[in-house]
């Protein structure tokens, strides 16, 4: 299998991956709503989270950080009696906090877009190599913006986890090139080719 092989571990994942993963995202409620699930995540399978993402969405206000910033004590009990819902109070409180974190971001750069894609100069990248499978976890430019992210206060977000959101917000292009995303992306969107860079394997 020469495409990239993940997608066909469950329908979510194949609509997850056909629709969104590596598809350039500037819109702020859709990168916090990634953020969210990147940070979710952390110890669980993505498959998971896929599965769980309408329950997040109902639980979280349609992953609008303005009104999660301001969940009370009574929220995050409602969120801990959803049924289905990761019962996880560290992660939920720290969902809460990120979210503040985020508005604090946003009050600053104008946008967390303007934040986030200043790393890349609004730009993909397509790191050599990567197109063919290999790939690192974590790299030089992932421990950059999680060093940024932690100053600002950000919980559950370290080089690993950021490389992850990377992948899914489209900063990097990291479908196999046999893949029909990969095609779909260089073509439609702002691309700069570059050497691996710190690569953490």
């Amino acid at each position: 299998m020469n495409d990239c092989g993940w997608r066909y571990s469950s329908e979510a994942m194949k609509v997850y991956h056909d629709t969104e993963w590596g598809t350039p995202a500037h819109d702020d409620r859709l990168l916090f709503e990634y953020l969210f699930l990147e940070c979710m995540q952390c110890g669980l399978s993505w498959d998971l989270m896929m599965k769980k993402r309408e329950i997040f969405r109902a639980c979280f206000d349609n992953y609008d950080w303005k009104i999660v910033m301001n969940y009370t004590d009574a929220d995050i009990q409602r969120i801990l009696d959803t049924p289905g819902m990761i019962r996880s109070l560290p992660k939920i409180r720290a969902m809460i906090h990120n979210a503040k974190c985020y508005d604090r971001v946003v009050q600053e750069y104008g946008s967390f877009d303007a934040f986030l894609w200043a790393f890349t100069e609004g730009m993909t990248i397509c790191y050599r190599g990567h197109e063919k499978g290999h790939m690192p976890v974590s790299n030089a430019l992932s421990e950059k913006i999680a060093k940024q992210l932690k100053k600002h206060g950000f919980k559950y977000l370290g080089p690993v986890t950021v490389y992850s959101y990377m992948q899914a917000c489209g900063m990097v292009n990291d479908h196999r090139e046999q893949c029909d995303c990969y095609t779909r992306i260089i073509t439609k969107y702002p691309v700069v080719y570059k050497r691996p860079y710190g690569e953490k394997k």
